[in-house]
């Protein structure tokens, strides 16, 4: 008996050990879990087009399911050191949104002062972090959102791996990169350099990006232009310029990005956005959003394509982390872009719950 007990009190000292340990370094645990009901017409379940009809249950239809650690450790004089980890999640299956990366999403640490930010892993592209605060849907809805998608690379759609993304389909998040953020007042300036590591290459799969945005007096202005290689040295070129404006209420907001990928020799792809909408606050609980996209590709040997993109969000806040909300979407295909057997004209309803931790 005395031996069980000096096991249990030894085991509550280690805990109480990891509990002063983890407040000392001020480690979090946070998430965010989305799950809604869509129908879809012209749509999969994924949200590509389709001939026909479908349903389902979807997450991160407003705000991506993930999870996630983040921490920092004040070592004195101002000086911090930072680290994040988070893993985007299936929350209809429970699934990791990335089976071949635990943390998908961000894994990196680094050291932050006056002199600003130094952080080391994989992370969002300066492209991904000019587009967030000026995007005209608040950035819901990842996996449909043309500024997400389209104008920061996250779905790409060109079959090839350009920067160390880990992944053929899209490039907004890099491993091995270097990130720089510094901030004067309203002013928050970035550099970055994402290393290839291919083996007698120097330069395939790496990248680099410069970004700069400026928020004061309810105006924000956010750009950033990023180039990617690939293996085969071949380039892709991002670029994006947004504004927004909180008038009251009422918040505005604009953004356009052009892209241009060399996938094969003498071959080019050029993907444009422009993007506007507005959210209004009717009360303090109950916000309307609602934004359009254009999307223009051009590409050698092929047509001009594209699409337009209509999506309108209401949500309903029941209390400070959770929320009800309702989605409709239109998208109207120009010249094919969607493929032969399958509509002209897609359309979507949602209706969810989203909740953080």
């Amino acid at each position: 008996m005395r031996k069980r007990i000096g096991n249990i009190g030894a085991l509550c000292a280690a805990l109480a050990s990891s509990c002063i340990a983890a407040q000392t370094s001020g480690v979090t645990l946070y998430g965010t879990v989305d799950l809604g009901l869509r129908h879809g017409s012209g749509l999969t379940a994924a949200n590509a087009a389709a001939p026909g009809s479908s349903h389902s249950l979807g997450s991160g239809i407003h705000t991506t399911s993930r999870w996630g650690l983040r921490g920092s450790e004040d070592l004195g004089g101002g000086a911090k050191a930072l680290f994040q980890f988070e893993s985007g999640l299936n929350a209809d299956t429970g699934a990791s949104a990335n089976a071949s990366k635990t943390f998908d999403r961000a894994s990196w640490v680094g050291l932050e002062g006056g002199w600003g930010t130094l952080a080391l892993g994989r992370q969002t592209t300066t492209l991904a972090d000019a587009i967030s605060p000026v995007d005209p849907l608040g950035m819901r809805f990842a996996s449909f959102n043309p500024s997400i998608g389209v104008a920061a690379l996250s779905q790409h759609g060109l079959g090839i791996e350009f920067g160390s993304a880990g992944s053929t389909s899209g490039s907004y998040r890099l491993d091995n990169a270097i990130k720089y953020t510094a901030r004067f007042g309203g002013l928050t300036a970035r550099a970055m350099l994402g290393t290839g590591e291919v083996a007698g290459k120097t330069s395939a799969l790496s990248s680099r990006g410069v970004g700069m945005a400026y928020a004061a007096s309810g105006v924000t202005l956010s750009g950033a232009f990023q180039t990617f290689k690939d293996t085969n040295q071949r380039t892709l070129d991002g670029a994006t310029l947004g504004a927004a404006y909180q008038w009251n209420t009422v918040r505005l907001a604009a953004n356009a990005a052009r892209s241009e990928a060399e996938t094969a020799v003498g071959k080019h792809t050029v993907q444009r956005v422009f993007s506007a909408g507005a959210t209004w606050s009717v009360t303090p609980l109950f916000d309307l959003t609602a934004a359009y996209y254009k999307v223009d590709r051009t590409r050698t040997g092929a047509a001009d394509d594209g699409y337009g993109r209509l999506v309108a969000f209401a949500e309903y806040k029941l209390s400070r982390r959770t929320k009800v909300y309702a989605e409709l979407d239109n998208t109207r295909w120009r010249n094919g872009f969607q493929g032969a057997a399958n509509k002209a004209t897609a359309t979507g309803i949602s209706a969810g719950v989203v909740h953080t931790f």
